[in-house]
């Protein structure tokens, strides 16, 4: 179940559900939690001379123990004299971290076991939140699937706040929204809607918003989850909800109008809506001059191409259409597949199924063997079964140009359904030829034509053509061009710059 945090602490009413008893208030806890090993319970006094008997319970690993330790010795300093004693403990409390008031059993629960400290006070009816969060996490380090070699070197981490402070350090600007929700009736886990207030379309945040209210499960433990639940297709292979570890593209995609959806415990951010161009983006290309990062896109989109059609094409034109190949070529690749028992399109079925297998093996295992076993795997065995008369030596250069190609796209998610596609593509070829080749092609552009994000069609800035919306897709076009943010993301405010072109210095 979805719920916004600012109703977490609202709604209860003026009447606290808590017993004015200390013991009976810690013993309701230790029934809730089940005598957790893990639950720690510290009593102490408040004030001089009255002494008032008080306990602080939280979860060991999740607080501060430094600032609970200078709480309790602080309290001997606790005014006794204030004359609305609600207040004074809020005060006092407040002065060690962030401190709300609890009337709730489900609210104390919850901020328990989200690393807040709980206090006690005997005689009151209410109960004290105080924010004293503190657990080991991973430092930011360099991107591990989106490396970059001109460009920043950090990357998001498990840590919410973290993740929110590096956007923060991005976009310094007052219209930036973060909008808290604990999703899962179990986990609760933490999950961060952000944006830009003056630039987001509205209808866009509104439906993000409803998606996100109709979520009732039990836990979400990664965004992959939590992207299944929001993304509009789930009957295709192609990715709706765009993901990255990078703070610089996230915050690119805010700056356009975008929602970013960070998930706490997970270094991958997410952001709505999402077209097909957004995958071929990388953030090298604003890092280079426009001619390089245009040139690195047209080179992306022909790796993509190559990783779809090259199987199928080598299929297709060996197989039914002979006629095209020079007959040099003809000659060679004769020679090469005679003595080989299988036919080629099951030669190349095999041979990436394979590769498959070995790309899978090297990232499941440990870094250093990974990293040999995808070398000496590929060598050894592309060259044993060329050696053997298994597979012709052409095939092998065939698939391993199909999966060099592969490893080009900047966002891995928008590899795998090529990949899928691959497989789906050969088939057609094999049964077909050209003409099947060019009939998955028509059903293939349909499918993705019908896609839509968040009411974004995918092919967004590809199809239908707009000249003005062609500066920023395949083409980058200088930066002191780009003055306008999407048409259909942004609504509101859709200028982003007015820079005037440079201009060149005159000889005097």
């Amino acid at each position: 179940m979805a719920l916004f945090l600012k109703k977490k602490y609202k709604g209860y009413g003026d009447q606290a559900n808590f017993s004015p008893s200390l013991e009976a208030n810690l013993d309701e806890i230790k029934q809730s939690v089940g005598q957790s090993d893990d639950l720690v319970i510290r009593r102490f006094r408040l004030g001089k001379t009255t002494k008032l008997p008080a306990a602080v319970v939280y979860i060991d690993g999740m607080v501060d123990q430094s600032t609970v330790e200078h709480l309790l010795s602080e309290s001997i300093l606790f005014d006794e004299e204030f004359s609305n004693m609600q207040e004074a403990l809020h005060l006092y409390f407040d002065s060690f971290g962030d401190t709300k008031v609890l009337y709730d059993r489900d609210a104390l629960l919850t901020s328990l076991l989200s690393g807040h400290v709980i206090s006690f006070v005997n005689g009151h009816v209410l109960a004290y939140s105080i924010d004293m969060i503190f657990w080991q996490t991973r430092q930011v380090d360099a991107p591990s699937s989106e490396n970059v070699i001109r460009g920043p070197k950090e990357a998001f981490v498990e840590a919410f706040r973290v993740n929110t402070t590096l956007i923060r350090r991005r976009i310094k600007d007052p219209n930036l929204r973060f909008e808290t929700y604990l999703i899962g009736t179990r986990s609760e886990t933490t999950v961060v809607v952000t944006y830009i207030a003056d630039i987001v379309n509205p209808k866009i945040l509104k439906e993000l918003h409803e998606r996100i209210d109709q979520i009732h499960t039990d836990s979400i433990q990664t965004s992959g989850e939590l992207e299944e639940l929001i993304q509009d297709n789930a009957k295709t292979p192609f990715p709706n909800v765009f993901s990255s570890e990078r703070p610089d593209t996230i915050s690119s995609h805010v700056l356009e109008g975008k929602i970013a959806i960070i998930v706490d415990g997970n270094p991958f951010v997410l952001a709505v809506p999402a077209t097909f161009i957004d995958f071929i983006h990388s953030v090298e290309d604003y890092t280079q001059r426009a001619d390089v990062g245009s040139l690195l896109r047209i080179l992306r989109l022909v790796c993509v191409f190559i990783s779809l059609y090259v199987p199928a094409l080598y299929v297709a034109i060996t197989t039914y259409h002979q006629e095209l190949i020079p007959f040099n070529l003809m000659v060679s690749l004769a020679a090469q597949n005679e003595g080989t028992p299988f036919p080629t399109v099951l030669e190349v079925l095999i041979l990436e199924v394979l590769f498959e297998i070995i790309r899978e093996a090297s990232i499941r295992m440990p870094v250093q063997i990974g990293t040999a076993l995808s070398i000496v795997g590929a060598l050894v065995v592309g060259q044993a079964v060329v050696e053997a008369g298994i597979i012709s030596s052409s095939v092998v250069i065939v698939v391993a140009v199909t999966a060099i190609a592969s490893f080009v796209f900047p966002i891995y998610n928008i590899s795998v359904p090529f990949r899928i596609n691959r497989f789906i593509v050969l088939v057609f070829a094999s049964l077909f030829g050209l003409y099947g080749i060019f009939l998955f092609s028509m059903l293939l552009l349909i499918h993705l034509s019908g896609l839509k994000s968040y009411g974004l069609p995918y092919l967004e800035g590809l199809t239908p053509f707009v000249r003005r919306d062609q500066r920023d897709t395949i083409i980058r076009m200088p930066k002191w061009m780009l003055n306008t943010r999407p048409r259909i993301v942004a609504k509101n405010n859709r200028t982003r710059q007015q820079t005037p072109a440079p201009k060149p210095e005159k000889n005097s």
